[in-house]
């Protein structure tokens, strides 16, 4: 196989890709280089001007993209989001995932015991984290199973993997959405067609506005206890960066990955691989 044949495995030329919470620190890398890729971008976000310096950057750049208000908890904010979309690339080959977050009612802490967290805080947080993945699965996969083609890549999360302590309702939401992607890539390739493929990424810990003030202390500039203690469990030593999540979300919506579905890859630094010894 030689250079060409390579690069056109990870090509996303002409494809286009919609990418939920697409702002964000971790989705917009990805967007970014999927339109590097050559993909034609949507960001979808509840804030949509949060995605405008994303598609100006991408647009700077020589790529394709526009931007969608959308709350993914409503199926009718997806669905007027889908007909945006539609209306200026024609179809959707791509689906990222990526609109997801915490609650600050929702995480055990001394200063708000398990005992007491309230049902609507839990509730918030499985609202956008599954119900948030599952609305735009529904509303852009049914365009997928009409063309008989399309990937799907949702975010999970180390936290889905093993409980991490203080964040509650989010690593039960995570863990669910890992659990539907499985469920999701077996459904559309038995009931609809085996070249729709369903895949996550499951990022391990990346600093963003929401982590940070649990991990650095914001007057020293060190280490918390707690960032101490995962830097301690990730054999690469470090905080992972953005851009790190783009090699394999490229490889995963792209023909590099064809006969792949129903994964989900932790990007982690090795946190996920080590015991503690």
């Amino acid at each position: 196989m030689n250079i060409e044949s390579v690069c056109k495995l990870f090509s996303l030329d002409d494809d286009v890709a919609v990418v939920t919470g697409g702002s964000g620190v971790l989705c917009s890398a990805i967007a970014i280089g999927l339109a590097k890729a050559g993909a034609r971008v949507a960001l979808l976000n509840r804030n949509v001007e949060n995605a405008y310096p994303i598609v100006e950057k991408i647009q700077e750049m020589g790529g394709t993209a526009m931007a969608c208000s959308c709350d993914v908890t409503e199926r009718k904010s997806v669905e007027n989001a889908y007909n945006q979309v539609m209306d200026r690339f024609k179809r959707v080959d791509i689906l990222v995932n990526g609109a997801g977050g915490n609650h600050p009612e929702a995480i055990a802490s001394p200063k708000k015991r398990f005992f007491e967290i309230p049902p609507e805080a839990m509730t918030w947080v499985m609202q956008l984290n599954l119900i948030g993945t599952i609305l735009p699965c529904q509303v852009f996969g049914e365009q997928m199973a009409q063309q008989n083609t399309g990937v799907i890549l949702n975010i999970t999360s180390m936290s889905a993997y093993r409980p991490l302590t203080r964040v509650v309702a989010y690593g039960a939401a995570k863990a669910a959405v890992s659990n539907f992607t499985q469920w999701l890539a077996v459904h559309l390739a038995q009931e609809y067609s085996a070249k729709i493929r369903v895949n996550a990424l499951a990022p391990g810990f990346y600093l963003g506005n929401q982590n940070r003030a649990l991990l650095i202390d914001e007057k020293t500039g060190n280490l918390t206890p707690r960032g101490k203690a995962i830097l301690a469990h990730t054999p690469m030593a470090r905080f992972g960066n953005p851009e790190d999540l783009i090699g394999t979300a490229l490889w995963l919506v792209s023909p590099a990955s064809a006969f792949v579905t129903g994964v989900v890859v932790p990007v982690d630094g090795g946190y996920n691989a080590f015991s503690g010894v």
